[in-house]
């Protein structure tokens, strides 16, 4: 029988195979494709692991975040009322303020005006008094006047035991 190149080939297949099972190549295959797989599992895990970490973290980050916004309303809230109760307070103050110097001014003006106008009557009174006694000096002689003065005296004296009794 003559073998052909076909022949060879099949048998230099054959023990080809022979050699690779003999030295095991197969299973070191195997097992280096087993040992990748299990990596890649381990890393898959691991990064499922980070994520859920990570996601934890963002929810952590986003409540904080919430509660910050939340506080600094809370804070500009108050302080929004504060200023407004302060310009409140503040308008009142200026208010009264005003009323109390608008009163001490009135005051102060009805006092000057008291004052003037008892000036003025001092002044005519006065005036009266310095003309009646030179009215009386230049015009009236002393017998006159002590008779004039005599008969005020008795009428005032008359007057007074009136009210009195």
């Amino acid at each position: 029988m003559a073998f052909d190149a076909t022949f060879w080939v099949a048998i230099s297949f054959i023990i080809f195979l022979g050699i690779l099972i003999y030295f095991k190549i197969p299973q070191k295959i195997n097992e280096l494709l087993t040992k990748m797989i299990s990596d890649i599992k381990k890393e898959i895990d691991e990064s499922e692991k980070l994520r859920g970490e990570s996601k934890i973290l963002l929810d952590n980050a986003q409540n904080k975040l919430d509660k910050v916004s939340e506080e600094s309303k809370k804070i500009l809230d108050i302080a929004k009322r504060e200023s407004e109760a302060l310009a409140v307070e503040m308008n009142d103050k200026f208010y009264k303020s005003s009323e109390i110097k608008k009163g001490l001014s009135q005051t102060k003006i009805k006092q000057m005006k008291e004052q003037a106008i008892k000036e003025i009557r001092d002044a005519s009174i006065n005036i009266a008094i310095e003309s009646v006694k030179k009215i009386i000096t230049t015009s009236i002689d002393k017998s006159k006047l002590d008779n004039i003065f005599h008969k005020n005296l008795e009428e005032a004296k008359k007057e007074l035991k009136k009210i009195n009794s």
